[in-house]
């Protein structure tokens, strides 16, 4: 059973936004049916509160309806809600024309007030959630003055004065507009956070192409140059063992040199991509999260550890930071060093952790910095960081540690002489 308010701790940023935008235009027919329903309770009699009341519940659940499918539409998930936009314009046509009804037939005083409130209400509701569902500021405009217009010509039953159904129309266009604008800047709020998220995503998947890109060019200047002697040589061997001369065998030779020297520059080039610089990855992983919006910090000092250690620990750093930008909601990420009984004890926590429980994702998987990638021999993830530093004796440990944080351990053992010139310089 997930435990309460996991629902919300599974969604990520953008996810997050969006629930708030969706809640918060049903709040508006909330408002609507508290502002104008149950606020005619306390200005007329039971029965044509009641009725009025009633209007205003059906008309707000309209509303709310179509703000969800219109947030939809918006989001390129459903076809543009025309049907049900159509559906609200006479549900408020309707409404506001009972209203007009009750108010001249029903008894004279407050009963008055009580259906013009209801009467001009729905249609600034309804002229604001309308705007959602369409596109460009002239339709907007003319949704709202096409309501507002229409707010004034329904008062001609009332034999309302031409001033007073003219002020009526600008309150109509006024709020109407408020609620509008609001509506649509919630939905560029939201498209905008979609934006910066896939920006973020995209960033993550250039930095892979660009490695990738470095890691081909090098192979291609270290092989290009060697494979075009190799091609070379071998066919001056195959004329001159043609013509049997001895110095095809020279030139067979110097083609075998060429080719363990190719090796040997290949497993340079690859073992140069594999190796990660602890302190290097330290300072990259705190600009890194600094430039996401990440309180980031780093402490412990790296000097004086072998290299083999500094790149197993050097990879957990740069999984780590990868995982919290890519799959994580972290708003702090604290990374340590330290030396402890003869071992380097790295620790990366977040606060950007889902909870779960025993019938959900296991604890590796539930933090940032093990979410994603958790197989393949020597790629990235645990399993990849394990297999890493089990190549130096070392271990790793992820998982919860507390309310909402993620720790990811890892202790690699020192060589004695490494871990006697790395505690002095530690003193």
């Amino acid at each position: 059973m997930r435990r309460p308010g996991g629902w919300w701790r599974t969604k990520s940023t953008p996810e997050k936004v969006e629930t708030y935008t969706r809640w918060s235009f049903h709040f508006f027919g909330v408002i609507e049916v508290f502002a104008l329903g149950v606020s005619a309770y306390g200005r007329t009699g039971a029965g044509l509160a009641t009725v009025l009341c009633l209007l205003v519940v059906a008309h707000a659940a309209v509303c709310m309806l179509v703000s969800s499918r219109a947030l939809d539409w918006t989001r390129g998930r459903r076809p543009q809600p025309v049907r049900l936009m159509w559906t609200l314009v006479v549900v408020s046509a309707v409404v506001s024309a009972t209203a007009v009804v009750i108010a001249e037939r029903g008894p004279a005083g407050e009963v008055e007030t009580a259906a013009g409130s209801v009467y001009g209400g729905v249609l600034c509701f309804a002229a604001g959630v309308i705007t959602l569902g369409v596109s460009g500021r002239r339709r907007m405009v003319a949704v709202v003055g096409g309501f507002a217009v229409g707010a004034g010509l329904l008062t001609f039953p009332l034999e309302m004065p031409v001033l007073a159904s003219v002020v009526l129309a600008g309150l109509v266009m006024v709020t109407g507009g408020f609620l509008a604008v609001t509506s649509i800047f919630s939905l560029w709020l939201l498209n905008a956070v979609y934006a910066l998220d896939d920006a973020k995503e995209t960033r993550a998947r250039l930095a892979v192409a660009e490695e990738r890109l470095r890691f081909g060019r090098d192979l291609h200047d270290v092989m290009g140059r060697n494979l075009a002697v190799i091609a070379l040589k071998s066919e001056l061997a195959v004329q001159l063992s043609r013509r049997g001369r001895p110095e095809a065998v020279e030139q067979m030779i110097e083609v075998q040199r060429i080719a363990q020297e190719s090796q040997r520059e290949v497993r340079d080039v690859v073992r140069g991509y594999r190796e990660a610089a602890l302190e290097v990855e330290l300072a990259g992983a705190r600009g890194v999260l600094t430039a996401a919006g990440i309180t980031a910090k780093v402490t412990g000092e790296t000097a004086g550890l072998p290299a083999e250690v500094q790149s197993a620990l050097g990879w957990v750093v740069r999984e780590a930071t990868t995982n919290v930008l890519r799959h994580g909601d972290a708003k702090k990420v604290a990374v340590t060093v330290r030396l402890s009984g003869g071992r380097v004890v790295l620790t990366v926590e977040n606060d950007g952790v889902a909870e779960t429980t025993g019938d959900g994702p296991s604890a590796e998987t539930a933090g940032t910095a093990g979410s994603a990638h958790t197989g393949g021999s020597g790629g990235s993830g645990l399993a990849g960081l394990r297999e890493r530093l089990s190549a130096v004796d070392g271990t790793l440990e992820a998982g919860p540690a507390g309310r909402g944080v993620f720790r990811l351990t890892a202790a690699v053992p020192l060589p004695d002489a490494a871990a006697g010139a790395a505690l002095e310089v530690a003193s």
